[in-house]
């Protein structure tokens, strides 16, 4: 028991014999500290007394894929410092593959009396997922908010960067280099984000360079988030004659740069290669990667913002908050055939 005190008064910054008074319902503890302990109780996997089990208001779930894209650590500690500045804590629920789902993870955070829970690249933006499960949260009372991917089915508020945007950018950069053959290298083609990304790209395609949809889309190579998909992908468009690719994820894009080396290619010399995400370390890879930065930060603190408005008894409408993203140009990509000079 001591030891436990000891875990629960060094989780939330207190006195043991303040989490003592808690614990047995003692009074002349400040309601802030009471809920800084019941806290951390349910961080430390305590199971509360009896007479202490109501929703914490001091627990918030984050929901995310698995941890292998740099992306999702990044968005997850914006959110999580977000949170703490507003006196939540948060408690991150990861998806592994074989592992727990995104309905066993969420119940789970429900079961520890969580206020509320944001929802990272989940079933949301799978279009040929069921959405009902988000009204059955919804009729549970526990308020939400989902990042990336919308769903006109969910009445919920959604936070997305605008990937149309992002596409156009860097078809425009490309193509500005003297590149005609631009591939896309995306993701499978039931998720919203993907789906928009072929919209910007198809546009990008035909307002920079005379395409029409049929010819654009045969340079789109559907594959996996990953180093080995972004491989896979770029191999395929390489095959179809692109002298330049953009990639859905800066992991797909490391993977198109292996690919291009593979076949004897020069990144950025015989093969331009374009990210997305700006992900943390991806400026020091060989070459720095040209990339399109999602506005992490602003979109992690809108969501926390957004869902704290929730908690707070002032619902957001149902609608999506989109956040501009940025073309960094670093060392992959460099001018296409026909614009370079003497060598």
């Amino acid at each position: 028991m001591t030891a436990r005190l000891a875990d629960i008064a060094a989780q939330a910054g207190v006195s043991e014999a303040t989490v003592s008074r808690v614990l047995n319902g003692k009074p002349g503890v400040a309601a802030g500290t009471r809920e800084s302990v019941l806290a951390a109780l349910d961080v430390l996997g305590y199971e509360r007394p009896v007479r202490l089990r109501r929703r914490s208001a001091g627990l918030v779930g984050l929901i995310t894929p698995e941890l292998d894209n740099p992306i999702f650590p990044a968005l997850a500690q914006v959110i999580g410092q977000a949170l703490t500045r507003q006196g939540y804590t948060p408690v991150l629920a990861t998806q592994t593959p074989g592992g727990s789902t995104e309905d066993e993870l969420t119940e789970m955070l429900v079961d520890r009396g969580v206020s509320g829970i944001i929802f990272v690249s989940g079933l949301h933006a799978d279009t040929t997922a069921d959405m009902g499960r988000y009204d059955q949260l919804r009729a549970q009372g526990v308020p939400y908010v989902l990042i990336n991917g919308f769903s006109d089915q969910v009445r919920a508020p959604f936070v997305s960067p605008d990937d149309r945007a992002a596409m156009q950018l860097a078809v425009t950069h490309l193509s500005a280099l003297g590149h005609t053959r631009i591939g896309l290298a995306v993701g499978p083609k039931r998720f919203v984000p993907v789906l928009r990304k072929i919209e910007g790209f198809l546009l990008g395609m035909s307002e920079r360079l005379g395409l029409d949809g049929a010819e654009a889309e045969e340079l789109v190579q559907h594959s996996l988030y990953t180093l080995e998909g972004g491989q896979a992908a770029a191999t395929a468009l390489i095959a179809r004659g692109c002298t330049a690719i953009v990639c859905a994820s800066d992991m797909m894009a490391l993977g198109a740069i292996r690919a291009a080396r593979q076949q004897g290619l020069r990144v950025p010399q015989d093969v331009s290669v374009v990210g997305f995400d700006d992900s943390p370390l991806i400026a020091f890879t060989d070459p720095p990667l040209t990339t399109i930065r999602q506005p992490v930060q602003a979109m992690g603190q809108a969501a926390v913002r957004t869902l704290l408005e929730e908690i707070g008894g002032t619902p957001a409408p149902h609608s999506e908050f989109v956040f501009l993203p940025e073309l960094v140009v670093r060392g992959s990509t460099a001018s296409g055939p026909g614009r370079r000079g003497p060598t």
